[in-house]
Formats: structure tokens, C-alpha cells, sequence
């Protein structure tokens, strides 16, 4: 007598087999997708792109817009990995596409990619010089077209400096809010009353806000909802900006102390007694925390441990924030004096006298410091050697800090004048008036758009350029591209795909990005 299970076997061998086909032919059916290492970012941006479901073994273009950026080849599964393409300089704010398509056809799929730069910290980033490197919209030309965009009324002044970040603007009042608005129409979108005035500005990192208030306490919202998260309190009001880096948020107090804080839990790390207030705004550069004091001194400490590792004493209190660049510490004092100190070992390189009290923080760009002074001056020195390149008067005291973006100075000034300077040469390209306003709010740059608070007013606002016909055409130009017209680079060289094994472990070829 046969075995029954001897009969069933070439019935389900062959069910198997036709099983196994119908998932094969489905396999190399599946449309290809694509995957980015990030969906934004400034101009510049470092991308890695991840596509599966193509051909095996064939070549697939990676296109940022409409210019192919770099060629790979998918490997036997027809997957490729970490293809790496940067957004170009040039690329506008607003959302791009990035496509990976297969060169004998159209096969492929696409992705945007939105570009967006931050202003996330009163210094810009941590480091202090309060340059926007990727400001590709506004220049000393476009500049002199710029015009109110909106404004928002808060409940009582805005001292504070806007901090901007994924597209939303973060500022405190002296109504004690915190509040977030859109950067694109200033609607707000959620406020977080403290205790007291929110006096200095804001610092965002991974999606969390942190502030100090007059409440005497530190506080961690989250960006999208305003919620609490945590806060710390101090021994007086913390009348600083703090500086966010390496997951530790530094800030400043009346109790004469300087805080480093757990960015995740707000667990004090350390801190660091100096004599008096600290009102300066702490610049972290290579695990070190430069910061002026109300006792004169500039202190620079290290970030891990908040140990001294040296002080450097101005005539004056110090209520300018430093910034920092190729070595050198640069930050003003009440004496009238502008400092460039040796960032190693605190040695005074050089110093400049302006002729009136040094509140504002200077900006660096280019080799250059720029700083404004009570006397009403903003003032271009060589930062090698202190030399005066350029200065210019406004009608008031200057005690808002400057910001530069593409070749042009923003600043404030007690004459309620906000003011874009031309950086090369110091003539005035724009000026907007806001009335009642003192101007100690510090203005911000980004994605074609400045941002300040007024000080009596009770506003902020933003100011942009206006569609003149060109701004449209920008727009259709960066609308999804039809993979049919996009046309292969044949000059590129192919990478191989990079999917983990040692064997296809490959660097990916960088195109051109300009």
C-alpha cells in the first residue's frame, strides 16, 4: 500500500513552485521608492538618497530638481544606499524634488526636499558670530526692495531677539509669554505664559524651545505644541540668551552664575560663579564657553566641567556676547572699547575705541566684525588688526546687534530705524521706521526674511521682498518634474551601491554642487 503523503508531494512542490513565482513576479514588479537622510535643511545640505524595487544591476541618475547630481548602480536586488548629493548654494527657500531614475528609462521615484535655514539661536548657532551663511535671496541689491510682509501684536514690549526655526518664529514679551508664530504670515501659533518678563531670547534644538524668564527659571517647551517639557530654577532672574550645543543648554542668571543644564531633563551639569550678573549670552565653541560678565571680566570655561581656564578684565561690565572665529574672541564692554582676545589663552590681540558704552554683540563675517555702539555708530573693523573700515552714524544709540546675511548688516537703533547696511562699504541700502520703538531687540535672517521685536510698540515684525514676477517663476521652475524630461548627465561617473556588505561597501560619488 503506497503512502498517501508519497502522492501529495508533487502537488505541493508544484503549488510552491507557482507560489514562489507569483511573489518573484511581484518583487520585480513593485514600483521603486526612494528614501532621504533628511527632508530639510539649509543650502548646502549634505543628502544621502536610498532607492529600492529598481532593475538590478543598472544605473539610476539622482536628480535635485532638474540637474542630474550623481550616478550609482543598484546592486543584484536592485537596491542602492547612501548616494550622497548636496543641495546646491543656489537652491531658494521653498520645496525641491530630488529624483532617482533608471538611465535607460524613466523608471524611478521622487521625493521633496524642502529648503529651510534656521536662525535657532540669538548668536545664530552656538558659536556667536551671528552670520547666516545660507541667505541666497537677500543681498546689498535685492535688499533695498524689502518691505513689511506682517507684523503681530503682543500684549507689551518686545525686548527680546527672534529666534526662527522649521518655519516658525519663537519670541518672549515683557507680557510674559513666550510665543511661537509662522514665519510666513506671523499667525500665532501657540503661547506659554511664565512667571514674569521674557526679556532675552530663545534657543531651539530638536524640536524643543528653551528660555529664560524674569520668573527665575529656565525653561524646555515643546516647538510644535508650547507644552512644558521641564524647567530649572535658578537663584535670580535669567536675563541672557541661552546657547544650546552637545545636548547641554548654557545660561546665565542674576545670581551671579553661569549654568550648564541637561538639555533633555534640565538637570544642572554645573556651574560657574563669577562676581556679579551675567547678562552676556554664552558662545560654545570646541568644548569651550566664552561669556562676559557684569564684574568686567570675559571668562572662558570649559564646557564640560565649567573649570576656569582663564578671565580677561575689561575696564567695565560686559554685557556683549562674544563671538567667535579662527581663534580669536571678539566682544565689546561698557568702557567703549571693542576686544579681540586670544580664544587659547585670553591675551588681548587687539582693541578699539568706539567712544561710547559697547552693549551690542558683534557679527562676524568675512574677516570683518561689525558692532554697534550707545553713541549711535555701527562700526566695520578688520578683524586681524582692529582697523576701522567703515562706519555709519544713525540717529541713535546702537544697542541692538547686528546680523549679516549675503553681504548685508541688519541692526537697530534707538532712532526706530531698523537698518540694512551694505557690509563692503557701510552705505545705507533700506530703512524701515516703526515708530516708538528703541530697537534693543536684535534682528534675525532667514529664508529671505527679517525678523525683530520692538520695544515699545509691542511688536514683531517681519519684513520680505514682494512678488515682482520673478518670485512666481521661481515657483513653477521648482514644481515636480516630469520624469520624462529629465535629462541624464553622461559625463558623471557610476558609484556602486552601497548596501552594507564588505563587498558592495562602495563611496558614493559627490557631483558638483554649484
Amino acid at each position: 500500500m503506497s503512502d498517501p503523503r508519497e502522492n501529495f508531494r508533487p502537488t505541493a512542490f508544484f503549488a510552491l513552485l507557482f507560489s514562489s513565482c507569483l511573489l518573484l513576479d511581484g518583487m520585480a514588479s513593485a514600483a521603486p521608492t526612494v528614501t532621504l537622510s533628511k527632508k530639510s535643511g539649509p543650502p548646502t545640505s549634505k543628502i544621502l538618497v536610498s532607492g529600492r524595487g529598481f532593475e538590478p544591476n543598472v544605473g539610476v541618475d539622482i536628480f535635485f530638481d532638474t540637474k542630474d547630481k550623481a550616478l550609482v548602480v543598484t546592486n543584484g536586488r536592485g537596491e542602492f544606499r547612501g548616494a550622497t548629493i548636496h543641495a546646491p548654494r543656489s537652491a531658494r527657500p521653498g520645496d525641491h524634488w530630488v529624483s532617482a531614475l533608471e538611465r535607460n528609462d524613466d523608471k524611478g521615484a521622487q521625493e521633496p526636499f524642502l529648503v529651510q535655514t534656521d536662525w535657532s539661536q540669538f548668536h545664530f548657532d552656538a558659536d556667536g558670530t551671528r552670520l547666516n551663511p545660507y541667505e541666497n535671496t537677500l543681498n546689498p541689491k535685492t535688499a533695498e526692495n524689502l518691505g513689511l510682509r506682517w507684523s503681530y501684536a503682543a500684549n507689551s514690549l518686545v525686548q527680546s531677539s527672534p529666534v526662527v526655526a522649521k518655519g516658525v518664529v519663537f519670541i518672549g514679551s515683557s507680557d510674559f509669554n513666550v510665543y511661537a508664530l509662522s514665519a510666513k504670515t506671523g499667525v500665532e501659533l501657540w503661547s506659554y505664559a511664565t512667571g514674569n518678563q521674557v526679556v532675552y531670547s530663545a534657543a531651539v534644538a530638536k524640536g524643543v524651545v528653551y528660555v529664560g524668564s524674569d520668573d527665575n527659571n529656565v525653561y524646555a517647551l515643546n516647538a510644535k505644541t508650547g507644552a512644558k517639557l521641564w524647567s530649572h530654577a535658578t537663584g535670580d532672574f535669567v536675563d541672557c540668551s541661552p546657547a544650546v550645543a552637545d545636548g547641554v543648554v548654557y545660561v546665565g542668571s542674576d545670581d551671579n552664575k553661569l549654568y550648564a543644564l541637561s538639555a533633555k531633563t534640565g538637570a544642572k551639569l554645573w556651574s560657574y560663579a563669577t562676581h556679579a550678573s551675567v547678562f552676556s549670552s554664552p558662545t560654545v565653541v570646541n568644548e569651550v564657553v566664552y561669556v562676559g560678565s557684569d564684574d568686567g571680566n570675559v571668562y572662558a570655561l570649559d564646557a564640560k566641567i565649567g573649570a576656569k581656564l582663564w578671565s580677561y578684565a575689561a575696564d567695565a561690565s560686559v554685557f556683549s556676547s562674544p563671538a567667535v572665529a579662527n581663534g580669536v574672541v571678539y566682544v565689546g564692554s561698557e568702557d567703549g572699547n571693542v576686544y579681540a582676545l586670544n580664544a587659547n589663552n585670553g591675551a588681548r590681540l587687539w582693541s578699539f575705541v568706539t567712544g561710547g558704552e559697547v552693549f551690542s554683540s558683534p557679527a562676524l563675517a568675512n574677516g570683518v566684525v561689525y558692532v554697534g555702539s550707545d553713541t549711535g555708530i555701527v562700526y566695520a573693523l578688520n578683524g586681524d588688526t582692529g582697523a576701522k573700515l567703515w562706519s555709519y552714524a544713525t540717529g541713535g544709540g546702537v544697542y541692538s546687534s547686528p546680523a549679516v546675511a549675503n553681504g548685508v548688516v541688519y541692526v537697530g537703533s534707538e532712532d526706530n530705524n531698523l537698518y540694512a547696511l551694505n557690509g563692503g562699504t557701510g552705505a545705507k541700502v533700506w530703512s524701515y521706521n516703526v515708530g516708538l520703538a528703541m530697537f534693543s531687540s536684535s534682528p534675525a535672517v532667514a529664508d529671505g526674511l527679517v525678523y525683530v521685536g520692538s520695544d515699545v510698540e509691542g511688536g514683531v515684525y517681519a519684513f520680505g521682498l514682494f512678488d515682482d514676477g520673478n518670485l512666481a517663476k521661481e515657483q513653477v521652475a521648482r514644481k515636480r518634474p516630469d520624469p520624462k524630461m529629465l535629462r541624464p548627465d553622461f559625463d558623471l561617473n557610476a558609484s556602486k551601491p552601497n548596501v552594507g556588505s564588505p563587498r558592495e561597501r562602495v563611496g558614493s560619488h559627490v557631483s558638483d554642487d554649484n
